[in-house]
């Protein structure tokens, strides 16, 4: 393994070999969505500079925005400090992220009160 990416090794995959990766923009701190990466997913994004994803539903690597156009070039990539989440800090080109042509995946809103339990 290159010596560039020894740190890969410090990452806690869980039993299928997938972390959590969370896709913020670097310039505003939104937080965009949430996707899987394996190994080849974090290389892929090293070497090409821009998002690639594990699809859990296919099976198979996933190039953010290859159908929409929608890409995320990466401008920051972090690790949580128990190694088992990573951080995306990306451009999101045509500044849609979800699948469903919002900005971010996190837009359905919990009202507070039915949260607390008496």
């Amino acid at each position: 393994m290159n010596q560039n990416l020894l740190w890969i090794k410090k990452l806690k995959f869980n039993n299928q070999d997938l972390i959590p990766a969370i896709a913020q923009d670097y310039k505003d701190g939104t937080v965009l969505m949430m996707a899987w990466m394996n190994t080849e997913s974090i290389q892929r994004t090293l070497e090409t500079g821009e998002a690639h994803y594990w699809s859990r539903s296919r099976g198979e690597l996933w190039h953010k925005g290859t159908t929409s156009g929608h890409t995320q070039k990466v401008k920051e990539l972090l690790y949580d400090c128990d190694g088992d989440t990573i951080l995306l800090k990306v451009e999101q080109v045509g500044d849609i992220a979800c699948h469903t042509g919002s900005r971010s995946c996190f837009f359905n809103s919990v009202r507070m009160e039915s949260l607390i339990l008496v």
